[in-house]
């Protein structure tokens, strides 16, 4: 599937429950799928090359349920929101269905892609955003400005 043909998720809600359905989908922040095509990340502190691509799993724990999943969503969004920033033009978040293959230098998930999935729209970030700055504790992206 060529990124251009790739479905684009527009809700927190239909993210939620394709989540719902699958315990093996990630995250990812990239250029898209054909740009990780060659199937690995490069450690950005020691310019290793890893296993597999970094990304982000969206499981919902066991030890957040009964709690809604579209806030589970939201927070793993949020939570790496700065890498849109920080990895340049061009970089936003897509699902995938993935394997597992090992652990980055950040404990993340290394995975190699059975299929994309679909991106992730501008207005579902902008609204993960508002999600989280609506919850009750104190907490940011991972990586604060």
């Amino acid at each position: 599937m060529h990124d251009k043909d790739l479905p684009t998720i527009a809700t927190l809600d239909e993210l939620a429950g394709l989540v719902e359905g699958t315990d093996a989908l990630f995250v990812r922040w990239s250029r898209g799928p054909e740009a990780d095509s060659a199937g690995s990340s490069k450690d950005a502190l020691t310019g290793v090359d890893l296993p597999g691509l970094s990304a982000n799993p969206l499981v919902v724990e066991e030890w957040w349920r009964p709690r809604p999943t579209w806030i589970w969503v939201a927070r793993r969004l949020y939570d790496y929101s700065h890498l849109k920033r920080e990895k340049g033009p061009g970089v936003r978040p897509w699902v995938l269905e993935g394997d597992e293959l090992a652990r980055g230098p950040d404990n993340e998930p290394l995975v190699r892609v059975r299929r994309p999935v679909a991106w992730v729209a501008e207005s579902v970030l902008a609204d993960a955003k508002r999600v989280m700055t609506e919850q009750s504790g104190q907490w940011g992206p991972l990586r604060r400005p």
